[in-house]
């Protein structure tokens, strides 16, 4: 019998088949001979008995499904067979979705896996319920953050706001029958990959080429790291230089803060999480790249990002929360935005690139604004003061709540030196307390 589209032939086993058997139960189903030649003819396979219990548990670990796999003779040759029935839900790879297409596969991008995710569960991924999590399990500093932002961004009134964490997600339509979507668990569970690995924000400096000199990763809730990215690459990533005018001391980053700012939330909102890829921000001396997972709409180029569009989100509810806090606009004016913000610090215009399924996003440093040591030898940011103050600010950013006594335990130093750093940073107002000494936090400006 000839190879077809329900039928797949290999001389010896590799994992690398589990994408074949993703491709079949995406499909119509179907089968693999493992110790058979293309031609149908048996040549058997010498280590039958232990495959006969690797492959079911490399299947079930690596798919989520169960395939019947069995064990036959002929000749004196074994050789085993794998069924693979038909999955009425998509089954995925290491975050690729394979489909058996005629005596192919093929993996499943763009479009094609938009289509396909659509016909077979009739939702996106996002929208996608979860059985093993309630609102309960939600993080509670993050609907803290939540309801802040969207009251002072006036795009929801307090008597919205002032309900049981159930019920707002349901105003925020991200609960369905009865049920957490997968898109409540990435914005307010503290741990998202729980649903999906590659669902954090990495970071990332670098030297020439390849040379990382040092990175974070943010594996909170969405809304946790859209509350606190913006503060950490400004207050650890990048430098500013300083000049006077008259008596006032005047910081220039050399990239427009509310454009990254923009830029990150666009990325994080309408991120394709699926894929199971982080979000990446890039930060050279001359450059930052911003870069996420996306299904864009047919027809769409980096061209059309950088014209006026409709607003057409890939995560809708997402889009939303975003929304609803103050962090996107809901007019497809994000890029406008980002542009004009570019243009009035004087920076170029920034560059899309859409790559496959990936879409990066390039800011040029604004040259004015670095720092050249050669031509401005006075000046000197890694003062012991400013340096403790960038590692408070760093720390307070990623923990609000920490006390001056667990500062100076991790810094390894006195506690009156983090109290004169810390008068310092709140007279000069970058950093305020929130409520009181006992229950308060520290807020990061």
């Amino acid at each position: 019998m000839a190879e077809s589209q329900n039928i797949e032939y290999k001389e010896s086993w590799r994992d690398e088949y589990l994408k074949w058997i993703c491709g079949f139960a995406n499909a119509q189903g179907g089968t693999i001979f493992i110790g058979v030649r293309d031609d149908g003819s048996i040549v058997g396979v010498k280590n039958a008995k232990k495959l006969l219990e690797d492959i079911p548990n490399k299947i079930q670990t690596g798919l989520g499904i169960i395939a019947d796999v069995n064990m036959h003779t002929k000749n004196g040759l074994d050789y085993i067979e794998i069924k693979v029935e038909p999955s009425s839900f998509p089954i995925s790879y290491h975050g690729e979705y394979h489909y058996r297409s005629g005596a192919t596969k093929q993996q499943l991008t763009g479009i094609a896996l938009s289509e396909f995710i659509m016909r077979k569960t009739g939702f996106r991924w996002e929208d996608v319920t979860v059985d093993n999590l309630s609102a309960d399990d939600l993080d509670e500093e993050s609907f803290k953050i939540f309801r802040r932002e969207a009251f002072k961004s006036g795009r929801m009134k307090d008597t919205e706001l002032n309900v049981s964490n159930a019920e707002l997600l349901s105003k925020l339509h991200l609960i369905s029958n009865g049920k957490l979507k997968r898109s409540a668990v990435l914005l307010f569970y503290s741990d998202p990959q729980i649903i999906q690995n590659g669902s954090y924000v990495k970071i990332g400096k670098f030297g020439e080429g390849a040379d990382l000199q040092y990175q974070d990763v943010m594996d909170t809730s969405l809304i946790t790291i859209a509350d606190r990215i913006i503060d950490l690459i400004y207050m650890k990533y990048l430098k500013a230089k300083i000049t006077y005018e008259h008596d006032r001391r005047v910081e220039t980053y050399p990239y427009a803060r509310e454009a990254v700012r923009e830029a990150i939330y666009n990325a994080i909102a309408h991120n394709c999480y699926m894929f199971g890829t982080p979000i990446q921000v890039r930060i050279e001396d001359q450059e930052m790249i911003i870069s996420n997972r996306c299904i864009l709409p047919d027809g769409w180029t980096s061209k059309t990002l950088m014209e006026p569009h409709d607003s057409i989100p890939y995560n809708p509810d997402i889009a939303n929360v975003f929304y609803r806090m103050g962090y996107i606009e809901s007019w497809g004016r994000g890029i406008q935005k980002i542009c004009d913000e570019c243009i009035a610090i004087g920076a170029d215009l920034p560059r899309y690139e859409v790559l496959g399924n990936g879409i990066r996003l390039h800011f040029n440093a604004l040259q004015s604004a670095l720092i050249d040591q050669t031509k401005d030898p006075k000046y000197q940011r890694d003062t012991l003061a400013d340096t403790l103050a960038d590692k408070i600010i760093a720390l307070l950013t990623e923990s609000p709540s920490l006390t001056q006594e667990e500062l100076a335990e991790s810094f390894k130093i006195s506690v009156p030196s983090v109290k004169r750093a810390m008068k310092i940073l709140s007279d000069s107002g970058r950093i305020v307390r929130v409520g009181g000494k006992r229950y308060g936090h520290w807020e990061v400006k």
